[in-house]
């Protein structure tokens, strides 16, 4: 199943995706969702302060210059030597951010259809539902390129390889602890190190920051449990995440806990289900903001078998954050910690 350019996965998802999609068309059958329904009070507006927040990103005060040649080691095996970063290439909409964030967004020619900031919205779309066309990457010159293990397919990663293109693989974001590592591989692999160790610890900092400021419980009171559930209603995808979906650590920061993981599910994605649904029994929904939109609002989701029963779904309380950004664990990710809180407390006040 090919998934269209508005409603692309992410890259930490796009692959248990792509696997569970015939399961979850074969398993769940989407009733009644043709128009965006209205939200509650309670959930009126959600994600649209992390949408406006997350439109931007905040690049370092000071412009870094490449330091190159630099020869870096890529998570695909490869030993990768860059000689210039004049003409950037990021393939995934997290790296972008790395990148911009960086101070280096004036030597990006392409972007993934993840990248949704501002600064990127007018750079060429060089990839289609996170499929490469190499073609279209070696027609605008890079001098370096940047992608993910999960990015594909692989004939096209291979093409731009072969055409002699410095091609450097990162490690896909799965929780906060990856967030240093990505950022300090991308600005080693573009010469800019110093840049990389300031952009860490600015990004460390806030994220703290934005920790500090999780309501404590009240006496005898259990964390809010909630559940992330990927929605493509456009594609009948409706997945449930567990324990590998990569929302974990960003619920746990929040103070929460992972619904799906806490009921046991050990995979990434699993389709939807009514029993499933209830075993997790989640107080709050965590969505993308387009997976809420494609399947009718909230009106919609609460269709879906299963979810009006659980707690969050007779509390009409769901959490929606940009795609672009939820799970990108980069140098935005303490806006979307903040949203979150935000949207998870909003009785008191937290984090705004």
């Amino acid at each position: 199943m090919r998934f269209s350019q508005d409603f692309a996965p992410p890259g930490r998802v796009r692959g248990a995706a792509r696997a569970a999609a015939l399961a979850a068309a074969a398993v769940l059958v989407l009733a009644g969702c043709g128009g965006a329904g209205a939200s509650s009070a309670r959930t009126a507006g959600a994600g649209a302060s992390a949408s406006a927040a997350a439109d931007r990103v905040e690049p370092l005060d000071a412009t870094p210059e490449p330091r190159l040649p630099v020869t870096v080691d890529s998570a695909d095996g490869k030993r990768t030597t860059v000689a210039s970063a004049d003409r950037i290439v990021p393939l995934t909409g997290g790296l972008s951010e790395i990148v911009f964030t960086l101070g280096l967004g004036g030597r990006v020619v392409a972007r993934d259809v993840t990248a949704t900031f501002e600064q990127a919205a007018k750079l060429p779309v060089v990839t289609r539902a996170h499929d490469v066309s190499a073609e279209s990457v070696l027609s605008l010159r890079p001098t370096v390129v940047l992608a993910e293990t999960t990015t594909g397919p692989a004939e096209a990663i291979g093409q731009i390889r072969d055409a002699g293109i410095p091609l450097v693989v990162i490690d896909p974001a799965k929780d906060l602890s990856d967030v240093g590592s990505r950022i300090t591989a991308v600005a080693a692999a573009l010469g800019v190190p110093d840049a990389g160790t300031a952009l860490e610890r600015r990004t460390r900092d806030r994220i703290d920051a934005v920790r500090d400021t999780v309501p404590a419980p009240a006496d005898g009171a259990a964390k809010p449990r909630v559940a992330f559930l990927y929605l493509r209603g456009s594609a009948s995808i409706y997945l449930l995440g567990g324990r590998e979906s990569g929302a974990s650590s960003l619920l746990e920061a929040a103070g929460a806990v992972d619904a799906g993981k806490a009921s046991g599910l050990r995979k990434d994605f699993t389709a939807i289900t009514s029993e499933a649904l209830a075993k997790a029994a989640p107080d709050a929904i965590l969505v993308m903001t387009k997976g809420l939109e494609s399947v009718g609002g909230t009106d919609g989701l609460v269709k879906i078998p299963g979810v009006a029963e659980t707690p969050a779904g007779m509390d009409r309380r769901i959490v929606s954050v940009d795609d672009g950004v939820l799970l990108n664990y980069g140098p935005r990710t303490d806006r979307v910690l903040r949203e979150l809180i935000a949207q998870l407390y909003p009785e008191k006040g937290a984090a705004r």
